[in-house]
């Protein structure tokens, strides 16, 4: 079990007012750069290039225009966290991204949300459990911005998520259905369950309905504390329909790449810390879950020559995808912020630091203050699976995360305690 304690060694950079006014300068500078020009004038958000523009079509790769359940949802909790830091503008982004969810994404007719809307066509009508995680997260951030429609999108998902894709035997969810709500394979997935815990928390905070926190719980227990930690706590990521590993499957580069994440058991470990927060310190193997799969993220998925995580490392512990992406950054700052908070720890704050040195180094674009997505073996940036600038989901919560206190998630600190300088 962790101890709270308070450092003897030295004081922490977030204990220190210029670093939070750092801290704040960065995400004042990810909310300009997307608030200018992310809303798409026929609904939803665009995706936007280096320089803050929407994206021309083809620049990802050649797919069609398409409004993504992901981007729009991101980008409701996103702005939903400014409007409650009370940036002004914020509240009009929420609404025009909590609008298309209800007009765009839905299926008025069988119920769910569409993973891609196009212009006039659906360029994706599946329904997938990642991005109904992302729409329960977007209600509850929407809620505690106080908009008038997040009940109603709080309802309607969680309706959708219980009554399709939660699978009472594992306490997990299904992958993805058709428009129709036909199974589509038997893969299974953490990424998305991970995602679902995290969303499930977020409800829990601004519904006190602790049948959501119960069903976090439930996922936690048979991702991390099963699965995890039977593999050495290298976190396995894909499973059949009856929940067995299958270890070779590779599948989208983006949401589904072979091998394991190491950003993923940062994001993990992080969460699980909260879990053990909302539900009253009683489930004992979270915070030591929390501390293997960081110690195993800095040990095995860093990059000692050149610094920043490998997007992902074999069975064997070696990296498959060398690639450095900015979002196993972003979740290692708000990991590191959690254990040395909870831990007094050294170890963590000094991993908090050695981690925003990188990004600050090689990730953050100072022309713009946007996250560069990727770098190569060179630490050149690089492209595919990411193009652009990807929404700041990961990058304004690393800013945000470690100015609040570690008893919930961002959107409940800034309800409860907000920032402190």
């Amino acid at each position: 079990m962790l101890r709270q304690l308070k450092s003897a060694a030295r004081s922490r950079w977030v204990e220190r007012a210029p670093h939070r006014l750092w801290l704040l300068g960065r995400a004042d500078a990810l909310f300009s750069f997307f608030e200018a020009d992310c809303r798409n004038p026929l609904g939803g958000y665009f995706e936007l290039d280096e320089a803050g523009k929407p994206m021309a079509p083809g620049a990802d790769g050649g797919l069609p225009p398409s409004r993504n359940l992901h981007i729009t949802t991101r980008l409701v909790h996103a702005f939903g966290i400014a409007s409650l830091m009370g940036r002004p503008g914020a509240a009009n982004i929420v609404d025009h991204g909590m609008d298309f969810l209800w007009s765009g994404h839905r299926d008025a007719t069988n119920g769910g949300y569409h993973w891609g809307v196009g212009y006039g066509t659906l360029t994706d009508p599946t329904k997938q459990a990642y991005g109904h995680a992302h729409v329960l997260l977007a209600g509850a951030t929407a809620k505690a911005a106080g908009h008038p429609d997040a009940d109603r999108l709080i309802a309607d998902v969680t309706d959708i998520l219980v009554s399709r894709f939660w699978e009472q035997d594992p306490g997990a969810v299904a992958e993805e259905f058709t428009a129709d709500w036909q199974p589509i394979g038997d893969y299974r997935g953490q990424n998305s369950n991970m995602h679902l815990t995290e969303s499930l928390m977020a409800a829990f905070e601004v519904t006190d309905d602790t049948e959501y926190l119960r069903r976090a719980e439930s996922i936690a227990e048979l991702i991390v504390d099963r699965f995890a930690s039977r593999n050495g706590w290298r976190l396995p990521e894909h499973f059949d329909g009856k929940w067995n590993l299958t270890l070779d499957y590779v599948g989208n580069p983006m949401f589904k790449p072979y091998g394991s994440t190491p950003g993923h058991w940062l994001e993990w470990a992080r969460l699980l810390l909260q879990l053990w927060e909302l539900g009253g310190r009683k489930l004992g193997w979270l915070p030591d879950a929390a501390q293997n799969l960081f110690r195993l993220a800095v040990t095995e998925g860093w990059d000692s020559k050149r610094g920043g995580f490998y997007y992902t490392v074999g069975w064997d512990g070696k990296p498959s995808v060398p690639d450095r992406f900015w979002w196993p950054c972003c979740e290692g700052i708000g990991a590191a912020h959690f254990l040395a908070s909870i831990t007094g720890d050294p170890f963590y704050e000094d991993w908090y630091r050695r981690i925003w040195d990188f990004t600050t180094d090689h990730l953050i674009d100072r022309m713009t203050g946007a996250f560069i997505p990727q770098l190569d073996a060179e630490d050149r940036p690089a492209t595919n699976p990411f193009y652009g600038r990807p929404d700041i989901y990961h990058s304004v919560q690393a800013c945000l995360i470690p100015l609040l206190p570690t008893s919930g998630s961002l959107v409940h600190g800034l309800m409860t305690e907000g920032i402190r300088l």
